[in-house]
């Protein structure tokens, strides 16, 4: 009802001042313009399914990588249960978040076991939690390959392209 006139007001009236499109609504950004806003995020949570279906979350170190480019990489245990989750589903996500940004990264993740490119990887600040460095036993690395990455800044919200 039009509070104005009392007289009443068909949707099909207002319904085009609501037909905005997502398209129209989302900011473009490109994945570096994401990535310099990203630079100082170094906790991500990455989210695995379970074996039962379940939605399990960690939080994980991007071991002082924060040059995002789509790919991320992380350093974990054979025993942890992100591996095992991995292993029956690779789906994944990852969160960021910092003063005034929020990343929400939807990919594929690949288990590495191979030394040599964990060695690309690898940051001197991870032998607090790896004794032996890459040779610990059972080291494992989680490598996240993007399918989408969405952001929140403020009231701007987009989709980059990986």
């Amino acid at each position: 009802m039009d509070v104005f006139t009392g007289r009443a007001i068909r949707l099909q009236e207002i319904a085009p001042i609501f037909r905005i499109s997502q398209e129209e609504r989302m900011a473009h950004r490109s994945l570096s313009e994401l990535a310099q806003k990203m630079r100082n995020i170094d906790i991500a949570m990455l989210s695995t399914h379970t074996g039962s279906g379940d939605i399990a979350s960690r939080p994980m170190s991007n071991n002082g990588e924060v040059e995002y480019d789509g790919t991320s990489y992380y350093f974990t245990f054979e025993a942890a249960h992100s591996v095992q989750d991995i292993s029956e589903n690779p789906k994944v996500g990852l969160s960021f978040q910092s003063k005034g940004i929020q990343v929400a990264v939807e990919g594929t993740a690949t288990l590495i076991r191979d030394k040599a490119p964990m060695r690309e990887h690898w940051s001197p600040d991870l032998d607090k939690w790896f004794e032996d460095g890459i040779d610990t036993p059972d080291i494992v690395m989680i490598q996240v390959d993007a399918t989408r990455v969405h952001y929140w800044e403020g009231e701007e919200d987009g989709e980059v392209q990986v």
